[in-house]
């Protein structure tokens, strides 16, 4: 077996003592679950956040703040790992994992203290989630790669399967944590984190250990590195503001800064590819896509990231602006319970999510990845034939059989990606990987609201206008607020504010009677205009969705069967090269 000339094992991980790898993965695991939570506490307490500091995100020029609230922390990730994989494969993951350890307890503890209101307020809170992103992309880009070290071969599809439940319970968690939380007071919600990242900081230092010496006199990649950081920066940002109403159309791919954003972002990512192919030490190992296994699972990774980023984001807005009002919920209460009728999907996940990664180890990955997307496809068409307002057993049902799907998948196709590279090169290809799943979240929900904006554009106007026809306005102005931009409803849904609050004037409503203003202001009169624009696009959604299922599960079934070896020890493994891997 040929050696790698870049690295050598200092020792194997069980010479660190039979429990170090448990120390790993509950290290590791302990990162994740954190980061994943602060990823998604902050959505469901954002209106208490915006009123705590005195802005109004659905206000004129303020919509920016909500954007980068809700996305700036996933752009961030979506960048950085796959740099800071690279640069922790040079000197050192755990190093490199304990320093985002300690930077994103800092960044819990600056918003904490966000002092100030207003504007001032609203650009420090994004600043500070930006902080938090960058501590998470290093605890994204070596979580994978601390545990493909710690170890052996046959057992890391059961460790993947518990590290990456805490990726679904944290973001569940989130959701329910920050409802509750929010309603004491907005800064509770960094609070929370800040022991568990001083804790999980001194135990990472304290207990986590290099295993691999990296090689002396490497160089950082600084061509590619900014040209990739920079394109898909400018790239992410012109599809996020994509979404945005852009003078009389409710989307902005017309403005030409969008546009141009797109257009830079594109060409900086070839000039990054074209580097990447001339350099000697590339910050983005494209050599490692000669690796069948190791492109059709970041393929299969990148699409199925953009069928479940959006997700959950269209589900949410589902229950929050039509199915909970419906059932007697005010608009205030419904962040937090829409992340209580979530549960579901984490409940499948949780029973399959290990189990999946176990069995994997001895069956390999191809077959539970496949079956894993074919399970999301078929989830995607139920909810398909769903009527808006549905028995929630079925919703239910629906959102257990896709967590299922989503545990099949996940666990046993990281652990193929990361037993397919070297051991010197799995920071980067964790960060790569990370990088495909991060980028396909912003898309993907890019990619949800787009379609589902543009059924209610072309239908809701007139459903809207018609509903306030009928209940006494007048038709001048019922027709100019049925042509507001349909992505304010959604977001002031998505917040828990009552849309029809938000979308007539002040003035008009208390000059209407007593009777209408309880009407428009009821829990059924904007849910049931809604209802039909938001279900069509929503379909549309879900059935291209399905269609990325499918090659997902394509690509997962073409990679090549795992062969019927028996577990071989892990500094054996460590010693693998790029070209045996391939023809692995």
């Amino acid at each position: 077996m040929v050696q790698s000339s870049a690295v050598q094992r200092q020792s194997a991980p069980t010479d660190l003592g039979p429990n170090y790898k448990w120390i790993a993965l509950s290290n590791t695991t302990l990162g994740i679950l954190m980061a994943t939570i602060n990823s998604n506490i902050v959505l469901i307490a954002l209106p208490a956040i915006f009123n705590g500091i005195g802005i109004n995100p659905l206000a004129p020029g303020e919509t920016n703040y909500l954007l980068w609230m809700l996305l700036g922390y996933m752009m961030i990730t979506a960048t950085l790992v796959v740099v800071f994989g690279r640069i922790s494969d040079m000197f050192g993951r755990v190093k490199l994992y304990n320093l985002g350890f300690a930077i994103f307890t800092l960044g819990s503890i600056l918003l904490f203290l966000t002092p100030g209101s207003g504007d001032t307020a609203a650009m420090l809170m994004i600043l500070f989630r930006l902080i938090q992103g960058v501590g998470g992309s290093f605890l994204f880009a070596n979580s994978t790669a601390i545990l493909t070290d710690a170890f052996p071969k046959h057992e890391r599809g059961m460790a993947m399967g518990i590290n990456q439940i805490a990726a679904i319970l944290g973001s569940i968690i989130g959701l329910i944590l920050g409802g509750l939380l929010a309603v004491v007071n907005w800064r509770l919600i960094f609070l929370v984190s800040i022991p568990f990242g001083v804790f999980g900081t001194i135990w990472a230092y304290w207990k986590l250990r290099e295993t691999v010496q990296v090689r002396s006199r490497q160089q950082i990649d600084w061509p590619g590195s900014l040209t990739f950081l920079l394109g898909l920066t400018i790239l992410l940002i012109g599809v996020t503001y994509g979404i945005e109403p852009y003078g009389t159309s409710p989307m902005g791919w017309g403005n030409p800064y969008v546009i141009a954003a797109i257009v830079v972002g594109l060409a900086l990512l070839v000039a990054f590819v074209l580097i990447e192919l001339r350099v000697s030490n590339p910050m983005f190992r494209l050599q490692l896509f000669k690796i069948r296994l190791f492109t059709a699972g970041n393929i299969a990774n990148l699409l199925s990231g953009m069928t479940r980023g959006g997700l959950q984001f269209m589900l949410i807005i589902w229950l929050q602006g039509v199915w909970l009002p419906l059932h007697g919920y005010s608009y205030e209460d419904t962040p937090l319970w829409a992340g209580i009728y979530m549960l579901p999907m984490m409940v499948g996940f949780v029973i399959m999510g290990p189990l999946s990664g176990k069995l994997s180890d001895r069956f390999g990955a191809r077959a539970f990845a496949s079956i894993g997307m074919i399970l999301q496809l078929v989830g995607f068409v139920l909810l398909t034939l769903l009527p808006y307002n549905f028995d929630y057993v079925w919703f239910a049902a629906l959102l257990v059989l896709m967590g299922i799907g989503q545990g099949m998948f996940a666990a046993p196709n990281t652990t193929a990606v990361m037993n397919s590279v070297p051991a010197d090169q799995r920071g980067v290809a964790s960060g790569m990987r990370a990088t495909f799943q991060n980028a396909a979240s912003v898309i993907s929900m890019t990619m949800f609201f787009c379609i589902v904006t543009a059924g209610l554009a072309s239908l809701l106007p007139s459903a809207l206008s018609a509903g306030l026809t009928q209940v006494g306005l007048p038709a001048n102005i019922a027709e100019q607020i049925a042509h507001l931009p349909p992505l304010a409803a959604l977001f002031a849904a998505f917040l828990g504010y009552n849309p029809m609050a938000t979308m007539l004037p002040q003035t008009v409503l208390h000059q209407l009677p007593a009777t209408t203003q309880t009407e428009l202001l009821g829990k059924s009169f904007f849910p049931n205009l809604i209802a039909g624009p938001f279900m069509l696009g929503l379909h549309i959604a879900f059935y291209l969705a399905a269609v990325l299922c499918l090659i997902a599960a394509i690509a997962s079934l073409v990679r090549e069967k795992r062969l019927a070896t028996p577990p071989i020890a892990e500094a054996a493994d460590s010693t693998l090269s790029v070209a045996e891997s391939a023809r692995r």
